[in-house]
């Protein structure tokens, strides 16, 4: 059995090429693990793998929901096992790439098995954030769960709509769902890096792909997706610079204004995919090489340890 390679690291830290040069070096196939990525709407603005790079080798799980969907944690892990799978079957090596700190724990730690949700509460919920903001039910969440409310931002919208649909659905916490897990893939079936490369130079390379991200037309996509006018409680619509560009759109900021923007709340999340990786994966060995040659070899280290 071919052990997975996980690889996560913060927004343009370069995870993608690594994992497009180690599945062509070692016969390997890609399975995304960031949570913008599965959306298909935005191809550009979530740096999802251009045409070119999924011809090189094979590419899982991008672009293949709607954003009218909201995609969890769960169906994430549940589509990866069942992928990852049909990769060993093939003889190749999964190669697991990208951002989502929850999608690799679910992976590594496990998930809670918690029961069907009723879709019509899950809707409700999602109206109600609409209309009243995601901070007034994170203080609904902190009276009737407050230890999961803890954990949680108070604008993080899809994870409070989902402790509270849980509690609205069970009658008992998602915390109480997560004190018994099972890891989804055993210790001996992966090994993993995080790219960790120097803050300043991935600040400015975040501020350079975004300008590269209109140029190749991220503005179009934010304005076909607009016109789909979805509830803006979605994950979707929260796509990094998707929010500024349509305000620019309506006419409400200048275009140099959502640049910023929107160059500024990616540098925010990467400084957040810092702190997640420091405090969730402290032994996951680090690899803060730029180069890409060097990377490789370092992966290739990894995934042959004992």
């Amino acid at each position: 059995m071919k052990r997975a390679l996980l690889i996560m690291g913060p927004t343009a830290s370069g995870k993608s090429a690594l994992a497009l040069d180690l599945a062509e070096r070692i016969g390997g196939e890609i399975v995304n693990a960031d949570s913008m990525q599965v959306y298909r709407d935005f191809r550009i603005l979530t740096a999802r793998p251009s045409p070119e790079e999924e011809a090189r080798a094979r590419h899982h799980l991008y672009g293949h929901v709607d954003a009218f969907e909201s995609f969890s944690t769960g169906r994430w892990l549940n589509s990866a096992l069942a992928v990852i799978s049909q990769i060993r079957a093939r003889g190749a090596t999964p190669i697991i790439v990208g951002g989502t700190g929850l999608y690799f724990k679910a992976l590594t730690q496990g998930l809670a098995d918690v029961p069907g949700i009723d879709p019509e509460i899950r809707a409700s919920l999602l109206e109600r954030a609409s209309q009243q903001g995601a901070p007034a039910l994170h203080a609904e969440l902190s009276r009737v769960d407050p230890q999961t409310a803890a954990r949680l931002e108070p604008n993080d919208t899809p994870r409070i709509v989902r402790a509270l649909e849980v509690i609205e659905t069970t009658g008992e916490s998602i915390s109480a769902f997560h004190a018994n897990t099972k890891p989804a893939l055993g210790a001996e079936e992966w090994r993993a890096v995080t790219l960790t490369p120097d803050r300043a130079s991935l600040y400015a390379v975040i501020n350079a792909r975004f300008e590269r991200m209109l140029a190749a037309g991220a503005l179009e996509e934010v304005r076909t997706f607009a016109a789909r006018e979805l509830n803006p409680a979605l994950p979707a619509i929260k796509a990094h610079g998707a929010p500024a560009l349509s305000a620019y759109l309506r006419g409400e900021i200048s275009l140099a204004t959502a640049t910023e923007i929107g160059q500024r709340d990616t540098r925010r999340y990467a400084k957040r995919q810092f702190t997640w990786i420091a405090n969730q994966t402290p032994d996951w060995p680090r690899i803060a090489e730029q180069e890409l040659s060097r990377r490789v070899k370092l992966a290739l280290d990894v995934l042959s340890r004992d």
